[in-house]
């Protein structure tokens, strides 16, 4: 049983060529050609398992060239796409949070008044936020996805932390947040904060497995 899968992963690492990250790349392949030949016990004969092998997880060159493709997406562009997001998330809010505390336009005060009353949906719906970024990395660029996650992540985590260091310093008045800012409310945020990048690589791990 172990011919087809040597055979298999020797062509896949020749059609890769000098692909960078292909060790992991071969690795997740192996991993996965194992849990074929777990199910095919009952096969003995060497090329039906090839191809049940071939079938599941597609030919060398196909996983090669599907590697290979992935490259046109460049890891800039969907860094900076993530990061750009966080910064239009926090600054329309920064913009929301002025804008009520200046103004006072009823219908301002409006919206005010329905997201304070639901922080704990924001929180989840911000929550999913770094899921699909640790999802679409992983699915995007598969184990070699690792750096680009944490150089993402590290980057997008500036604007948390820049408004948190404002409001802990009363840079921003604490009486522009309220109701929210009460003290379980900001220890809250900070276990959120210590949470998003755990969130993150799990939504990496599904991404990458969706990649196969």
């Amino acid at each position: 049983m172990e011919r087809p899968k040597s055979k298999y992963l020797d062509e896949l690492n020749k059609a890769l060529g000098s692909y960078q990250d292909k060790e992991s790349i071969l690795l997740e392949y192996e991993s996965h050609i194992d849990e074929i030949l777990l199910e095919s016990s009952d096969c003995l004969n060497g090329e039906k398992l090839m191809e049940r092998i071939v079938a599941r997880l597609g030919s060398p060159n196909e996983i090669a060239d599907i590697w290979k493709e992935e490259l046109s997406v460049t890891p800039s562009n969907m860094k900076w796409l993530f990061i750009f997001l966080n910064i239009f998330f926090f600054g329309g809010g920064s913009l929301l949070t002025l804008a009520h505390n200046i103004y006072r336009w009823e219908w301002l005060t409006s919206i005010w008044g329905h997201l304070t009353a639901v922080p704990a949906l924001i929180a989840i719906l911000y929550m999913f936020f770094w899921a699909l970024l640790g999802y679409e990395i992983g699915k995007g660029f598969g184990p070699g996805g690792r750096t680009l996650l944490r150089k993402t992540f590290l980057l997008s985590l500036i604007p948390n932390l820049i408004l948190m260091f404002l409001t802990v310093f009363e840079i921003i008045p604490h009486a522009w947040f309220a109701p929210l800012l009460t003290k379980t409310f900001i220890i809250a945020c900070v276990i959120f904060t210590i949470i998003l990048y755990p969130v993150s690589w799990i939504g990496f791990m599904w991404g990458r497995k969706a990649s196969i």
